[in-house]
Parts: C-alpha cells; sequence; structure tokens
C-alpha cells in the first residue's frame, strides 16, 4: 500500500527555507544539514536508558556561496567575534521552512547559536566550474519549535 491520499497537500519542499540571523544581511545558503534535537540520557545499572532531562547541544552545517561578498564578510565578522568570545558571539536565529503556496511555515528557533568552523572549499585545476562555496559549522544550545 502506497502514501498516495495519506500525505496533505502543501507539503514542505527541502529546497524553500531560510535561515535567519537578526543583525545580520539575508543570508543564502545551497545546503543545510539536518538539525537533530537529542535528547542526554543515561544508562541505569541494569543497562535500561533513561533521560537525562535535558537535550544535547545541536550542531549542523551549511554551505554558503564563496561569492556572495557581502554575506561572506558577515559570517567572517561573526566567526572573528566567536573566536574573541565577544559577548555578541552568541545569537537568537530561526529557520523557517515554508510549503509550495507559502501557507504553511515550520519554524524552528536556534537558541545561542554561532559558527564554530569554516571550511574553505576544495580547488581542482580539472574541475568543470562547479560553484565554490564555503562550508559553516553551527553550534547552538537548543533547536525548539514555534
Amino acid at each position: 500500500m502506497g502514501i498516495k491520499g495519506k500525505i496533505e497537500d502543501d507539503h514542505i519542499p527541502v529546497n524553500k527555507y531560510e535561515l535567519i540571523v537578526p543583525g545580520l544581511p539575508p543570508l543564502i545558503f545551497t545546503a543545510v544539514s539536518a538539525i537533530e534535537d537529542e535528547l542526554d540520557t543515561v544508562e541505569m545499572p541494569d543497562r535500561s536508558p533513561r533521560s537525562g532531562g535535558v537535550t544535547k547541544p545541536v550542531e549542523f552545517t551549511a554551505v554558503q556561496p564563496a561569492h556572495h561578498t557581502i554575506e561572506v564578510l558577515a559570517m567572517e565578522a561573526w566567526f572573528l567575534e566567536s573566536e574573541t568570545m565577544l559577548p555578541t558571539y552568541r545569537k537568537a536565529a530561526s529557520l523557517v521552512m515554508s510549503s509550495g503556496s507559502g501557507n504553511t511555515l515550520k519554524t524552528t528557533s536556534l537558541i545561542n547559536i554561532f559558527p564554530s568552523k569554516k571550511a574553505l572549499p576544495d580547488l581542482d585545476m580539472g574541475n568543470e566550474g562547479d560553484m565554490a562555496a564555503i562550508t559553516w559549522t553551527f553550534k547552538a544550545d537548543s533547536a525548539l519549535p514555534l
């Protein structure tokens, strides 16, 4: 038996999203990895798992076109804030996914998010000219649905 007729209309496609960070210009990320919200657990002496009552910090990556100069400069400045631990380096952000019509939104609030790693692209003169992109790793205290 298939899923036809079981999935509601106006689904949320995986290519319709924004990562909004107040105070930064609109950021275009061509890919965002899965954001896993995981409970911290403990193992009891009888080896049964129990919830620790809190979630683990979240970590994910986002890919940014290297030629988007203003956005790259904003990310570099934020990374420098994180590196020097300025009081403003941990920010609040929202990941907003929208349905095809735009009538359905799924928003996740990322609490105390900051960039923790930057990876420049592999370069290869034999490549046909693929777009160069910077991969940012982000860490946050939690990911809360809104």
